[in-house]
């Protein structure tokens, strides 16, 4: 056989033992990249809810408006599981994902223009997570506090929210959120909360089972409530908010 035609053949049967490109490879690909250049471009996020602030009527007379800033436990609240208190003027301002320097940033726009009484804010499994890089628990503190002195400058009253805690019951959570530094975290905001005049929040006791790890009945993953989880929250927060109110 001719060399050109033998490496034609060559090729062949290469090209013929070479199984072809994954489409669905391709695809997750092109989806990843697409949301991490959506976030380049609005790292915050305040387009999630621009549209949506827009339309939020200016504050009724004696309207006790509560706003609640969070990231995916709170984002998923009535949306996912549980319901967001009927019939109540609160709004979910919650994010998936997010970590408290994006919820800094957003804060005028998705709290302060849409003029609550009360902000339950919900922040911080992200930061100890690492979810948009290395962060320690003073600096996850310095932006907690830094929203509460901005809702404070506004009239706004503030309700601190302590984190739940995580299990490895369904699929491991502990690791990359470790309960020891959740309840840091906590204790610090309970003692922030009572020096400045805020409203803390407690859901990390309540559910706490005998291992002192997320009760498992009240979660879906380990780390997100399920509906009973959000049964759970939702007489804390209304007890919060109306101590808050009472200031």
């Amino acid at each position: 056989m001719k060399p050109t035609l033998l490496l034609l053949a060559l090729a062949a049967a290469l090209c013929a033992q070479t199984p072809a490109p994954d489409t669905s490879d391709a695809a997750k690909l092109k989806a990843t990249l697409d949301r991490q250049t959506a976030q380049l471009k609005d790292w915050p996020n305040l387009n999630r809810y621009r549209a949506d602030n827009a339309k939020v009527a200016p504050l009724a007379a004696g309207e006790e408006r509560v706003v609640f800033m969070g990231d995916s436990i709170t984002d998923g609240w009535g949306r996912r599981y549980g319901k967001f208190f009927t019939g109540k003027p609160y709004i979910n301002r919650g994010i998936s994902g997010q970590t408290t320097p994006q919820m800094l940033l957003r804060f005028r726009a998705d709290v302060i223009d849409l003029h609550p009484k009360v902000v339950v804010i919900l922040a911080g499994t992200n930061d100890i997570s690492g979810n948009t890089g290395p962060m320690t628990l003073e600096e996850t503190e310095a932006n907690l506090m830094s929203m509460a002195e901005l809702a404070r400058a506004n009239g706004i009253r503030v309700v601190l929210s302590a984190l739940l805690p995580t299990c490895d019951y369904i699929r491991p959570q502990t690791e990359r959120r470790p309960n020891e530094k959740i309840r840091e975290l906590n204790t610090w905001m309970r003692g922030y909360a009572a020096g400045t005049g805020a409203v803390y929040l407690d859901y990390f006791t309540p559910s706490l089972d005998d291992q002192q790890v997320l009760k498992k009945e009240l979660t879906y993953d380990g780390l997100h409530p399920n509906e009973a989880g959000y049964e759970v929250m939702g007489p804390l927060a209304q007890k919060a908010i109306d101590a808050a109110l009472a200031k």
